[in-house]
């Protein structure tokens, strides 16, 4: 998380800021399997989702622009009084992260500390990552693994073509195997102990990417050890929802039941192409989203000359 975050909040304020939701944002549809890991992990929380659907994908783009485009989402998000943000695009966390986190006053995690973290916790010798271009030329995995794990050898390749497998619904085919056995030799052959799923979109392949590595390799899925620290940063700073809390109930009635998958207290936001959002999201989480919105993000447009 790189800092601790402490809020000055009173016992009425605080017990007001537990029922706000958390934000997600990512470039698109992939950061859905970190909302499908927190909501398992914290099924009493409401989340709102923003994907940046008009502008991806960030992992073509340069510094400065993807610092833009994730300050534009993340002030958005904030603009929609939640408790906490959850930066679930690697690239935006990995080129962005100091960006948002002065951009916007309330805690921020992202998704590469912790997905480095439970990587190195697992393993003693050699670890790989595979990720975006993007991702993979910042080496930002690389450097926080050998932050937690010094003496690990870090062993990165570039998976491109996984988010359009994904996305298309073609992870079970013999195409994807294919494919997947070509960019995951180096991986294979340097014999790793873990490998980071270092892309929101990949666990998506996670069948096809296990049978290749083999059973002794341990996939890190990034979603799920961020879930889990986004847990701890919500219990540190007394920010979990109180479900049995009168006003809780009151508020939100649902909190009381089971929760599924995109109901109704969850709301996400595209900035373009709703309709393919919710039919990538059926085949990414088995449902669409009950409350799905388009919006137009602008942000400021400056002329720079030399």
């Amino acid at each position: 998380m790189g800092r601790s975050h402490n809020l000055d909040l009173g016992k009425e304020s605080n017990k007001l800021s537990q029922n706000k939701s958390i934000g997600i944002f990512d470039s698109g549809v992939g950061g859905l399997t970190v909302y499908r890991a927190l909501h398992e992990r914290l099924p009493q929380e409401r989340f709102i989702y923003l994907g940046d659907t008009a502008r991806v994908p960030y992992g073509t783009k340069s510094l400065a622009t993807v610092e833009r485009y994730a300050v534009e989402n993340a002030e958005f998000l904030a603009s929609r009084d939640i408790k906490l943000l959850v930066v679930a695009c690697n690239t935006a966390s990995a080129l962005a992260l100091p960006a948002v986190r002065r951009a916007v006053k309330i805690p921020v995690v992202g998704v590469i500390e912790p997905g480095a973290r439970r990587a190195a916790d697992v393993a003693k010798k050699r670890i790989g990552v595979i990720a975006t271009e993007a991702t993979v030329g910042s080496h930002a995995y690389s450097n926080a693994i050998h932050a937690f794990a010094p003496g690990c050898e870090v062993f990165e390749t570039a998976c491109p073509l996984f988010v359009s497998l994904a996305e298309e619904g073609w992870a079970e085919t013999p195409e994807a195997g294919s494919i997947a056995r070509q960019y995951l030799q180096k991986i294979v052959e340097a014999e790793v102990e873990a490998l980071v799923l270092g892309c929101t979109h990949y666990p998506i392949l996670r069948r096809v990417i296990a049978e290749i590595v083999g059973e002794k390799v341990t996939l890190i899925d990034s979603g799920e050890a961020t879930a889990e620290v986004v847990a701890q940063v919500l219990s540190q700073e007394n920010l979990l929802v109180d479900s049995s809390a009168q006003n809780s109930r009151r508020d939100f009635p649902q909190l009381s039941e089971n929760r599924s998958l995109c109901d109704d207290l969850d709301h996400f936001y595209v900035t373009d192409a709703a309709e393919r959002f919710a039919r990538v999201a059926e085949r990414f989480l088995g449902t669409h989203p009950a409350r799905l919105e388009a919006i137009e993000l602008w942000g400021k447009d400056e002329l720079h000359t030399n």
